[in-house]
């Protein structure tokens, strides 16, 4: 590597391994604590805890195994490249939630981070949902900045998408957080926790959306594949979006090829990348954010509307 993409690689790597331990820390001080079920790897986890009452299968075991055993299905149902990303994010979650787990022991720093120590237990509560759900957000949107990815429950939603080509991944993975919800409320039965880890949810979604790219965030990516007619078809039929497809040879082979260049917005980040994970594995992807889109399906040049 050269100077800059060495710099360029390990600034990336720095946000994805941070975004993972900011992610450990909201998780194991916050939502485990207070039994908060928001979805994601920690929400089964609690579940599958308070169902299997054994004193050895912690959250923090529950989480490591549920981390790898995904990890795996998405090595082998998405392929190495997805693996790839999600390999740095699996390797030291499961290790720093542990522990910071350890923090929130009444004996640890003289109980600083031991929030059930606190006497007025609805505010405690309010709090850890709010608070857990920026630093979730947050460290989730700093590794998505690095280019790296949490991996958990999504491997599991794109799988099923795999098997299921019509699905779309957006609505999948909503589908699998909701069902991790709606089972926390019959396995924990306390409304008002269930409403509150539905509240932290939501407050993460916001924070992803507001540090990913400021809530307004938009995507461009050229595909370089040779299944552009299935991929083309996926980005106009199910994503909704419009593409430009170009003719490309490759410099070192020589071999023709077809790049398709589309725009998206943050929440299609996931569904574009799984569909073309799902549909060519060995597809060439560079996705880069966009500073400003004008045209049809975005937004009007400025000034346009005084021109008229």
């Amino acid at each position: 590597m050269k100077g800059k993409e060495l710099f360029v690689f390990w600034k990336n790597m720095s946000l994805v391994v941070l975004g993972t331990v900011v992610l450990a820390f909201g998780v194991a001080i916050f939502i485990v604590p207070m039994n908060i079920v928001s979805g994601g790897v920690s929400g089964l986890a609690i579940v599958i805890d308070k169902l299997v009452p054994i004193e050895m299968i912690t959250v923090d075991v529950i989480v490591f195994v549920l981390t790898w055993v995904l990890y795996f299905v998405g090595l082998f149902v998405l392929g190495k490249s997805f693996a790839a990303k999600t390999l740095v994010s699996t390797i030291i979650y499961p290790v720093a939630l542990s522990l910071f787990m350890r923090l929130a022991d009444p004996n640890i720093l003289g109980g600083f981070f031991y929030l059930q120590g606190y006497p007025n237990e609805a505010l405690v509560l309010m709090i850890a949902a709010l608070v857990g759900g920026v630093a979730v957000g947050f460290g989730c949107a700093l590794t998505f900045i690095g280019g790296g990815s949490t991996g958990g429950v999504d491997i599991l939603a794109f799988a099923i998408c795999k098997a299921f080509p019509r699905l779309k991944s957006s609505h999948v993975i909503f589908a699998v957080d909701a069902s991790t919800v709606v089972l926390g409320m019959f396995v924990i039965k306390d409304l008002v926790i269930s409403l509150l880890g539905i509240l932290s949810a939501v407050i993460m979604a916001v924070m992803v959306d507001k540090v990913f790219l400021g809530g307004r965030a938009a995507f461009v990516a050229y595909i370089v594949t040779e299944k552009s007619e299935e991929i083309n078809e996926y980005i106009i039929k199910t994503l909704n979006r419009g593409s430009t497809l170009i003719d490309v040879i490759g410099g070192y082979t020589g071999d023709g090829k077809k790049m398709i260049m589309v725009s998206f917005i943050m929440s299609q980040y996931a569904e574009v990348l799984g569909a073309v994970s799902r549909i060519d594995p060995h597809a060439f992807v560079i996705v880069h954010r966009a500073h400003e889109i004008n045209g049809e399906g975005w937004s009007r040049p400025r000034g346009s509307e005084k021109a008229k």
